[in-house]
């Protein structure tokens, strides 16, 4: 009996690569990644095992990427890191969004404090170029970026939000909620399917996308893939 399709969400980033991002994608036959100035995420195709060498080609001796879905079968000169399983979350209602300020489209003229907030809040996945892989919004107060939400993965049908964070002095005012909900309405009003990833660790962050709409659709592996310098790389 031959085995089930995939979902296309159990393997985002390859979704995400070599569709929407292809453009911006670095890739060699069944391997691809991000820049490294826009986020540390790579993917194989699911159907091939032996990716490892394409993907290897892909990487700087030393460099780091994150797998987040399948991996391949790696073999000697990578240094591999199973982190965790974290819970991919979708919605398929439009959500109530709770009234506050006005939530500003981010451009540009924004990019500075887009990093300076997720430096803070959100240290580690959040490159220089990040933002240029989809949409982000925010709300201010005065000169302060007081929270944000973006748009990171995205396939046929389906847009990821991330980067869903609050600036410490402002925790508990509904900010995240309120771009939470709009993004997310956006996002369906298109025809899309929202979905997020959430760390089963962040049990604040992931009953709040519970308490909104979201629904729990499964565990995604998080892998951490290490080029291991070979003696000819070091000379």
């Amino acid at each position: 009996m031959a085995e089930p399709m995939p979902d296309r969400l159990d393997n985002p980033v390859w979704q995400s690569l070599t569709s929407l991002h292809a453009g911006v994608a670095r890739r060699k036959a069944n391997a691809a990644r991000y820049p490294a100035d826009v986020a540390p995420f790579a993917a194989v195709d699911a159907f091939d095992r032996d990716a490892s060498s394409q993907l290897a080609a892909l990487l700087e001796p030393g460099e780091t990427v994150l797998l987040v879905g399948p991996s391949p079968e790696f073999g000697p000169g990578w240094k591999i890191e199973p982190l965790e399983h974290i819970a991919q979350m979708i919605c398929n209602e439009r959500l109530v969004v709770p009234d506050g300020p006005p939530v500003l489209a981010l451009g540009t003229m924004h990019v500075a404090d887009i990093i300076a907030l997720t430096a803070r809040v959100y240290p580690h996945y959040f490159r220089p170029r990040t933002a240029q892989m989809g949409r982000y919004f925010g709300i201010y107060d005065g000169d302060t970026l007081a929270a944000m939400a973006g748009e990171r993965m995205g396939f046929d049908g389906h847009r990821e939000l991330s980067a869903i964070c609050t600036h410490p002095d402002y925790l508990g005012r509904g900010l995240a909620q309120r771009l939470t909900t709009t993004l997310t309405n956006d996002i369906l009003d298109s025809g899309r399917v929202p979905f997020l990833h959430v760390s089963h660790r962040n049990a604040r962050a992931k009953a709040l996308y519970e308490h909104l709409g979201f629904r729990y659709r499964a565990d995604i592996p998080l892998v951490s893939a290490t080029r291991i310098p070979a003696s000819s790389d070091e000379n």
